[in-house]
């Protein structure tokens, strides 16, 4: 495939909290720019303030990288060493955004060309200054991307090539501090160089470190010879040797430094490699750019966590060693236990297995299982159990072979107890209550001054209960599967549990019964001076009843009586998707009646496709008996993902809104975890051929697929026999197969999988 097809400024725009710069596939490192923004650097910044080393893809908390920033300048440097005054400005004119590469110019300085590339474990950057000197290049330690508080930080000059040290910054959704270790060297010897500790500038000192601060050192290259300069910056999470030997081994060939051109062809021939998994030859160029920077974006996390030795820091802080595999790291589990841990398994099984084994070490060396670990903590960011559907998809599709024992004593811990007062997990913190009564009671001021990190489930009790439902729903389903049927009954029991928050006497826009919070003492959640509405932010997180209600997908019949009848759900449904309104005009309807911001989740009785909680709900009409409509409002809600810098709805979040795309674009769609089923709907494309691993091949043909419009699947068959059922197997895709699609314009048409059919195993 071509590179061209991928846009690297997809998400850069409207909180899609993407990065443009350079990256390899799950690589420690990148390089790219920062600006103004928390998430590094957005497109309509109107400076570049340094060009950092460390990136998350589409997250949407502060305190999350631009390290170790580098600038290139000319002329004097200072007086001031803060990176907001020494930015540049720069033009969009001849920027380039593509796997493994990234250029701009710099306006700033007399105008400064930057290229980017990385590998796994190190950034690099070409600098090409203007014909006369002196220049410049700025390391600066003691700043980040916006609202990233560096709390301590050091550098020194090693050698007339070599910087190295050290920055100690905050970790994501306020955790705590953790440390990066780096060497940069330079592709010639620098003349001159410096430091600055605060404001004050200290010529030819060799050392400059502290907390909170203003820090940095400058290096000064004279005029003669090439006016391009490259930089080499590793980096590592154990210690100084690390990222020594990192740069060593990954852009030294002998005693020479690779080249930036060198690099940059073997970062795009790995991103070549890794994107040429899947072939959509009939779209149009919007089209392929869309998907493929999605996939592009869904295969740059989890991070690759250990050093090229294997060596890597535990959640015990203490280092280990992983012989044989890679461990990996950032585990954004609420987001990616939905689409993005699927489609890895399904593209990536090997990659899978080192995943599921990451996780589990975070068990061995902490003693709990994670919700959102950042570097070697455990920032308990977000709420609910997703832990649980994401190791157990990974045991269905095959990742945890030799480990299934292993991974099930650790799920079973977290779904009955509660980690002690001096663990960092919180773990399921709502389990006292769900054990005992059967929900998470709803308690806002629930360890006030006690908190471990971001959050605890008792704050939104209401969401928790749902997740905590659907976690063990999952769970049941693995531990059927290991003969464990006591526990598995029970789980069962335990995956009805939301059914205890549905309020029969709440009623809103013409609906009946909706999930409410419910206090300690079983009494409902009742606002001050007026009535409880499905709408409200309280007791639900980071959305509301109307969202969470369709998070029971693992038991649509008893949802489907709560609602009044299989009529009335789908009426919920019409109402909650404006079905008429997006029949008639689609891409109208997702955008003034669904979206309303990135951040604006409450106050809605509408889907919601920039988060999470509903992000299954298209299918539910599909497990309902209404297939059809689920192709329509997926093709309705695919006109958000453009090529453009607002091209990603809501934050990526780590890969998350990518792989939904990509999954609705290809017709298949990961609804209930833990079944290993993936529910039907139209694809997008009239061909798409996905390579696996194992050397089969998914072939998914849809002849008549036409994008701009709504279709249905008429019929369809599977290798050739017919198939009627609303949702394939896992082990029928990853083996290899051949989907046929025979779509139709018309609805009345859609005649494919009315029938009722249970999705569970």
């Amino acid at each position: 495939m071509s590179l061209d097809s991928v846009n690297t400024f997809i998400g850069t725009q409207h909180d899609g909290n993407t990065f443009p710069g350079a990256a390899m596939p799950f690589g420690m490192a990148q390089s790219s720019p920062i600006g103004s923004h928390y998430s590094g650097w957005r497109y309509d910044d109107p400076v570049i303030r340094g060009f950092g080393h460390f990136f998350l893809s589409g997250a949407g908390c502060a305190e999350q990288g631009g390290l170790v920033s580098i600038l290139p300048t000319t002329g004097a440097v200072g007086p001031g060493f803060d990176q907001q005054r020494y930015a540049s400005p720069y033009i969009h004119d001849g920027e380039v955004g593509t796997p493994g590469y990234y250029r701009v110019r710099l306006t700033g300085y007399g105008g400064i060309t930057v290229e980017c590339t990385a590998t796994t474990r190190v950034g690099v950057e070409r600098f090409t200054f203007p014909a006369n000197g002196p220049w410049n290049v700025l390391v600066n330690v003691g700043q980040a991307n916006a609202k990233e508080p560096v709390r301590a930080s050091g550098i020194r000059v090693v050698d007339d090539r070599t910087l190295s040290g050290s920055v100690v910054a905050k970790a994501f959704c306020g955790g705590r501090p953790y440390r990066t270790y780096f060497t940069t060297t330079f592709d010639r010897p620098f003349t001159g160089f410096g430091t600055w500790a605060g404001p004050v500038a200290m010529p030819g000192w060799r050392e400059a470190a502290g907390g909170i601060g203003l820090r940095g050192a400058w290096v000064t290259f004279g005029d003669a010879g090439d006016n391009r300069i490259t930089a080499y910056t590793a980096i590592s999470h154990v210690d100084y040797a690390g990222a020594e030997r990192n740069l060593a081994a990954e852009v030294r060939a002998g005693d020479r430094l690779l080249t930036f051109d060198e690099l940059r062809d073997r970062a795009r021939d790995a991103w070549r490699a890794e994107l040429s998994t899947v072939d959509i030859p009939t779209a149009t160029d919007d089209d392929r750019a869309v998907f493929f920077t999605a996939l592009y974006h869904a295969l740059l996390q989890p991070l690759t966590g250990n050093d090229v030795d294997g060596r890597y820091l535990g959640f015990d802080n203490r280092v280990h060693r992983a012989d044989g595999w890679t461990y990996y790291e950032y585990w954004s589990l609420w987001d990616t236990y939905r689409t993005h841990n699927q489609l890895l398994a399904l593209l990536r099984p090997a990659r899978s297995r080192d995943f599921a084994r990451s996780v589990l070490a975070i068990h061995e060396q902490g003693g709990w299982l994670p919700r959102w670990a950042y570097a070697n903590q455990e920032t308990n960011t977000m709420t609910g159990d997703p832990v649980t559907p994401f190791l157990v998809d990974l045991w269905r599709f095959g990742a945890l072979a030799g480990r299934e024992r292993q991974a099930y004593e650790a799920l079973r811990q977290n779904a009955t107890g509660v980690p002690p007062a001096e663990s960092p997990f919180e773990g399921r913190a709502g389990n006292p209550t769900y054990l005992a009564k059967g929900f998470v009671q709803y308690d806002p001021l629930f360890k006030l001054l006690r908190l471990k990190g971001h959050d605890a489930d008792p704050r939104h009790g209401g969401s928790a209960t749902f997740e905590y439902a659907l976690a063990d729903f999952a769970l049941s389903m693995m531990a059927d599967g290991l003969g464990h049927a006591e526990d598995a009954e029970a789980l069962r029991r335990r995956a009805r549990n939301y059914r205890n928050l549905w309020d029969t006497g709440v009623g809103e826009h013409g609906f009946t019964g909706f999930p409410r919070p419910r206090r300690a003492s079983g009494r409902w959640y009742r606002p001050l001076f007026r009535r409880y509405s499905p709408q409200a932010s309280r007791g639900f997180h980071e959305g509301t009843a109307w969202q969470y209600q369709w998070l029971a997908q693992h038991d649509v019949p008893g949802l489907v009586d709560l609602m009044g009848g299989t009529d009335e759900a789908l009426r919920r449904l019409d109402y909650f998707f404006a079905y008429p309104d997006l029949v008639a005009d689609p891409a109208r309807t997702v955008r003034e009646k669904w979206v309303v911001g990135a951040y604006s989740y409450y106050n809605q009785s509408r889907y919601n496709p920039d988060n999470e909680p509903d992000l299954h709900a298209p299918w539910m009409y599909a497990l309902i008996g209404q297939p059809w409509k689920t192709s329509a409002v997926v093709r309705a809600a695919q006109t958000l993902f453009v090529n453009a810098p607002n091209g990603v709805t809501g934050n990526d979040d780590l890969g998350t809104m990518s792989a939904w795309y990509l999954f609705s674009a290809l017709g298949v769609y990961p609804a209930v975890p833990g079944t290993g089923r993936f529910v039907l709907h139209a694809p997008r494309f009239p061909r798409a051929t996905l390579h696996l691993a194992n050397g089969a091949e998914l072939v998914i043909s849809a002849p008549a697929a036409d994008p701009p419009r709504l279709q249905y699947i008429r019929s369809m068959t599977v290798d050739g026999e017919p198939w009627n059922r609303p949702w394939i197997d896992y082990s029928r895709l990853s083996a290899g197969a051949t989907l046929e699609f025979d779509l139709t314009d018309d609805p009345a048409e859609a005649t494919f999988a009315t029938a009722p059919a249970t999705i569970q195993p």
